[in-house]
């Protein structure tokens, strides 16, 4: 009673004005100086305390000198974004003053706003050791973001040269990899949300955010997602046969109220891949948002958009070796207006012929075209045969320039984009002959013939020896059915000659076959991220079933130098199902069947598996 009767308690300030302690300071009394430091950092201290003191720093920033960096940073760490609403908008007008008066505190101010872009900390002791995680229970968390935005844009207000500034801060505070999803899918999710205002960063927040991904794509192979998820659903279901039985009453009620759900139904297994597939669908959202306004496209911020990522694609994308998901950014946007595809094709072709390009670049731009005319869904067939023309009028040129000189003969070291470019034109065909000879089959037939396969299949340059065995099991069977082009007397030739690569190991000498010289790759090859597969599935090309011809075909060729494992998605005859598990033998190039170390792109020291 006698607590609730007492009046609220009066705030309690010591010393002088803040004008009179800083001229005190100046001339050597640092007594009100400690005391002032001393009230700014206790963590008790009351929102009206804080008003009171903001209000006075506002009013004497030009005392906040160099000099008094300390006092400043301890200003910064005052805890103002969970407090009152008046405490906010005190704390921006301070953050504006103090920039805009002395902008010696901006990199400071700048780095305090960016550490607040990731969910709160809260730590836990178990047996005297600290375990953190992110704080996914603040209710504010949102809010909270937004106040952060509010002040980066009254700082980049009042100091136009912020953004130079404030990118190598956004480089320095990117959580590491093995961060908890939610801190990096916050922290990504402010980045796109500072390119709206901050449009000049763009390009660089994207290359920040694209090479972070990259990272995470490399270091999670394909074959270790699907082992993940195998193992994942292996557990699963023991767990539910060693249940069965158990608890049959509760499992009634749940299924009469459709309550069953798995909850980790949309989690991957791998917690890289996780990442991976939570910043994924970040990213094709931002895409999706900034091309889209009142829900139809917007071709000028379409466009703008499509330039930023085509650099992105060329510094980061095109020059990794077999990236699984991440290029995916360019085939969603391109999915927007056919215009953007043909572009993208346009460039890739350009990338590709330029002989002042790596070779290992141009080899690189082939696999795009080949996998990209393959797969995409919203490609017409009047695009694809375009395409061919270019392609396969380009090889002949290339046949005319080298069949007959002294370098004609087969050799990937000299002839790489060559094989490339054979290698995109097949696998354009194996999964384009349908809709080629749709219709009008005289006239599909007519067309096919023009490009004239034999010409290159017969050259002295013998693509079909260097090309993946799977790729050219599938062509031959393809082009004989259509009596375009008999290719199975070159490929036993070809598997005569074949010499087994041996080498040393702990083990003792292996002899291994090497199927892929030209270390190629097909980077549209199906996405098996649970959540972001959902945004490419629609407009993705899967492979169709064989006829018991083909099938057929397909067993007799090509025996020697191959692997089981050299398959596709399209190699057994089988059509992926849209469920989640997408059936494709992705090891298809693993240790036993690398490239010599002498190969285009192969690196001498290292190797990056990478699925067909």
């Amino acid at each position: 009673d006698e607590f609730i009767r007492s009046p609220p308690r009066k705030t309690v300030r010591f010393g002088g004005t803040l004008t009179e302690i800083l001229l005190k300071y100046e001339k050597g009394d640092t007594t009100d100086f400690e005391l002032l430091k001393h009230q700014l950092s206790d963590p008790d201290i009351k929102d009206a305390q804080i008003i009171n003191w903001l209000h006075e720093f506002r009013a004497s920033v030009a005392y906040l000198t160099k000099e008094l960096e300390q006092l400043v940073n301890i200003l910064l760490k005052l805890p103002w974004l969970r407090r009152s609403r008046e405490v906010v908008e005190e704390y921006l007008g301070f953050l504006g003053n103090l920039v805009s008066a002395q902008t010696v505190h901006l990199r400071p101010c700048l780095r305090m706003i960016v550490s607040q872009f990731v969910p709160p900390r809260i730590t836990i002791r178990e047996d005297d050791v600290d375990i953190s995680d992110s704080d996914d229970d603040d209710e504010n968390i949102s809010e909270n973001f937004n106040t952060c935005h509010r002040a980066l844009q009254t700082v980049a207000r009042y100091v136009p040269s912020t953004p130079q500034f404030l990118m190598p801060i956004l480089v320095e505070f990117f959580p590491f990899i093995n961060k908890s999803e939610r801190t990096l899918e916050c922290y990504v999710h402010n980045l796109l949300r500072v390119t709206v205002y901050l449009p000049t960063l763009r390009l660089q927040i994207l290359e920040l955010i694209i090479e972070k991904l990259l990272k995470l794509d490399v270091s999670t192979p394909q074959q270790d997602i699907e082992d993940a998820e195998e193992t994942a659903n292996s557990c699963a279901s023991e767990e539910k046969s060693t249940e069965e039985g158990l608890f049959d009453m509760e499992e009634d009620e749940d299924r009469k109220g459709n309550k069953v759900v798995c909850p980790s139904i949309e989690r991957m297994a791998h917690p890289l891949a996780e990442r991976l597939d939570i910043l994924m669908t970040i990213l094709f959202s931002y895409i999706k948002d900034v091309c889209h306004v009142d829900g139809k496209l917007n071709i000028s911020n379409t466009k703008d958009l499509y330039r930023d990522l085509v650099s992105v694609f060329d510094k980061l994308i095109l020059p990794t070796h077999a990236s699984c998901h991440v290029q995916y950014f360019m085939f969603y946007i391109c999915s927007f207006k056919l215009g953007l595809a043909e572009a993208f094709l346009d460039h890739l072709w350009k990338k590709l012929q330029d002989p002042n390009n790596p070779s290992v670049i141009r080899q690189t731009a082939g696999s795009y075209i080949g996998s990209f005319l393959a797969r995409a869904k919203f490609i017409p067939v009047v695009t694809v045969k375009a395409c061919l023309d270019l392609l396969v009028n380009w090889l002949h040129k290339y046949i005319d320039n080298q069949d007959t000189g002294a370098n004609a003969y087969c050799d990937v070291a000299l002839h790489g984009p060559f094989y490339s470019t054979c290698q995109a034109v097949f696998y354009t065909l194996i999964f384009r002959h349908k809709q080629l000879l749709d219709g009008n089959l005289r006239k599909g037939l007519s067309y096919l013939q023009s490009l004239n396969f034999e010409r290159i299949v017969m050259c002295q340059l013998n693509p079909l020896k260097i090309c993946i065995p799977s790729v050219v099991n599938l062509f031959a069977a393809i082009t004989r059915k259509y009596q375009l082009v008999f290719c199975y007397t070159i490929i036993e030739r070809n598997n005569r000659q074949f010499i087994p690569v041996v080498r040393s190991g702990t083990g003792g000498d292996l002899v291994q076959t090497c199927t892929n010289p030209l270390d190629s790759f097909f980077p549209f090859d199906p996405y098996i991220l649970k959540r972001s597969k959902k945004t490419i599935d629609p407009m993705y090309q899967f492979w169709e079933e064989l006829s018991a011809e083909d099938l057929e075909n397909l067993k007799k060729p090509i025996k020697k130098g191959t692997s089981e494992d050299e398959d596709d998605d399209f190699l057994k005859g089988e059509t992926p199902q849209n469920d989640g598990v997408v059936e494709i033998a992705p090891n298809s190039y693993e240790s036993n069947t690398r490239s010599p170390v002498s190969s285009i792109g192969s690196p001498a020291d290292c190797y990056v598996p990478y699925p067909l």
